[in-house]
């Protein structure tokens, strides 16, 4: 196999969180933007805690009703704002616990614009200038990944074991038939192929190569717990997984 990877899961978001976090080595919790609430948010430290995972946390557009997957208009400092916000949200109910936090890694289209440059981009560098020894989860080969180690920002950067990407390194928008992989056997053999360091096939045709730190897999989905401990099963026997 290639470079060792660690696997991730979004968690606090309604899933079966309790079926996916032992298979995994680092969770970002949402914390009150697109999901999440105290009590959510609580018992995904604890499941955290419970297993020695790393916590992290999920910001989004406050916007609930459209699970920030659709972009709100908003300035910098507002967007800098609500990522700042959600995360000492979650850092304080940490603290509590007698937790810590080990990154941020931005929710739905907060993620995939700041991804792409722009002043949310910028919005996401300020807050994380702001919030201080956090690592930034960003999408893999992405501009923003650049830019946030520039800035000084620790960066882990991300590719998607459940999504499939276009030709160009972005992923293929949600709406688009096929964006989704819910084939337990194609969900393993991208990993694989990202594990491994080599080219898979995009859903326009083309082939990519991504280099990635963590590979993420969505807890919210039915098939979360199969796939969970398929990936950690598989990628664990081919030595490719890092859960140190």
């Amino acid at each position: 196999m290639g470079r060792l990877i660690e696997l991730n899961a979004d968690v606090g978001e309604g899933g079966p969180d309790a079926e996916v976090v032992p298979h995994v080595h680092r969770v970002s919790i949402a914390c009150g933007g697109h999901a999440g609430d105290a009590d959510s948010m609580r018992a995904a430290l604890l499941l955290a805690k419970a297993h020695g995972i790393l916590a992290g946390a999920h910001p989004g557009y406050p916007d609930p009703a459209n699970f920030g997957r659709r972009a709100m208009a908003a300035d910098r400092a507002d967007l800098a704002r609500w990522i700042v916000e959600q995360t000492l949200a979650l850092r304080a109910m940490a603290a509590e616990l007698e937790m810590k936090l080990f990154h941020v890694k931005p929710h739905g289209a907060l993620y995939n614009r700041a991804a792409m440059g722009g002043e949310t981009a910028q919005a996401v560098i300020a807050a994380m200038q702001e919030l201080q020894d956090l690592a930034l989860v960003v999408l893999a080969g992405s501009p923003l990944a650049a830019w946030a180690r520039e800035a000084g920002v620790a960066v882990l950067e991300e590719a998607f074991a459940d999504r499939r990407y276009l030709h160009g390194g972005g992923l293929a928008p949600r709406g688009q038939a096929g964006a989704v992989i819910d084939e337990p056997e194609q969900v393993l053999a991208q990993a694989k192929k990202i594990a491994a360091g080599e080219a898979f096939p995009t859903l326009d045709g083309g082939m990519l190569r991504v280099r990635a730190d963590t590979l993420c897999l969505h807890g919210e989905g039915r098939l979360a717990p199969e796939l969970a401990r398929l990936l950690s099963e598989k990628l664990r026997g081919d030595g490719a997984v890092c859960f140190t």
